[in-house]
């Protein structure tokens, strides 16, 4: 077993588009990386870059850190409980793949009393930032765990974040990938509004793409440590009741056109209804008490 001053030997399971570029960037690892995938020409490029390549599954067991990225909880499933067979006390497996909220804590758990450490580890930012090492993790783990794979994972991480407990990760995952396909939905009512008014939805998405760069998108609201009402002397209320009426005015005038155009926009009425609420500054009427 690796010790304090001794690099952990690693093992890489599951080299597709993510997997691939993230265990390419450990070739180099000071304590060695052995891989596997099904698809031998998925291995082919990490054993000329220097890896170490596996038969099987439970080859990878002799590592001590061991990534997972498969398809889904199934697949997880069933890699955790080959390596589980094999691996040694003191192993970490970490899951890298987005899977229930559940899987990553009821593997850990069962697990744990044979200090077999599975951690939920999911990415995000995609293959072209896996390729430079720019990804986000948010990592479930026992923070002693955390401390141990955090080199590691800063590898093909340029933000290696500790969620929790194990099953945090996951959950911290979900809700990031929420907030991007509500994105998209929502650009898509863009989208149907712009060409509703006779407009070129390439030029919309040139506008979306520059100011987004400069204004942070939806990050640059998520500043608050809690999703209570703020006080009105919390020093974010004054400009977050300015983004509200901003975004009221804004919201209320699109409706306006796209009812013009005949165009429905579900996500713009709701987020008329409760952007106030959302960002903590609507009054207290308008959220509900108990007189109504």
């Amino acid at each position: 077993m690796s010790t304090s001053t001794t690099p952990p030997a690693l093992g890489y399971i599951g080299l597709g588009n993510m997997g691939a570029p993230m265990a390419a960037r450990l070739v180099d690892w000071p304590g060695g990386l052995t891989v596997f995938d099904v698809r031998t020409e998925a291995m082919t490029p990490l054993a000329e870059a220097g890896a170490t390549l596996a038969d099987g599954v439970a080859d990878v067991a002799a590592a001590q850190v061991i990534s997972v990225t498969v398809l889904d909880d199934a697949q997880v499933r069933d890699v955790v409980g080959v390596l589980a067979a094999q691996a040694q006390p003191g192993t970490v497996i970490a899951i890298h793949s987005t899977i229930a909220e559940g899987t990553a804590a009821e593997l850990a758990a069962e697990l744990a009393p044979r200090d077999i450490h599975v951690i939920d580890a999911p990415v995000s930012g995609g293959a072209g930032a896996a390729q430079q090492g720019e990804l986000a993790t948010m990592v479930g783990a026992e923070r002693a765990v955390y401390e141990r794979v955090k080199p590691v994972f800063a590898r093909w991480a340029s933000l290696v974040i500790h969620a929790g407990e194990p099953g945090a990760g996951t959950r911290m995952k979900l809700a990031r990938n929420m907030l991007t396909f509500t994105g998209y939905a929502a650009a898509c009512e863009a989208m149907a509004l712009a060409e509703s008014a006779g407009l070129k939805l390439s030029a919309l998405a040139r506008v979306v793409r520059h100011t987004d760069a400069l204004t942070g998108g939806p990050g640059a609201i998520m500043f608050r440590n809690s999703t209570d009402p703020l006080d009105p002397d919390d020093p974010m209320y004054g400009p977050l009741s300015h983004t509200r009426g901003l975004g009221e005015k804004d919201l209320s005038l699109a409706l306006a056109l796209a009812e013009r155009t005949g165009v429905a926009l579900p996500l713009a009425g709701v987020a008329l209804q409760r952007l106030g609420i959302g960002l903590g500054v609507a009054e207290p009427t308008e959220v509900g008490d108990d007189d109504g």
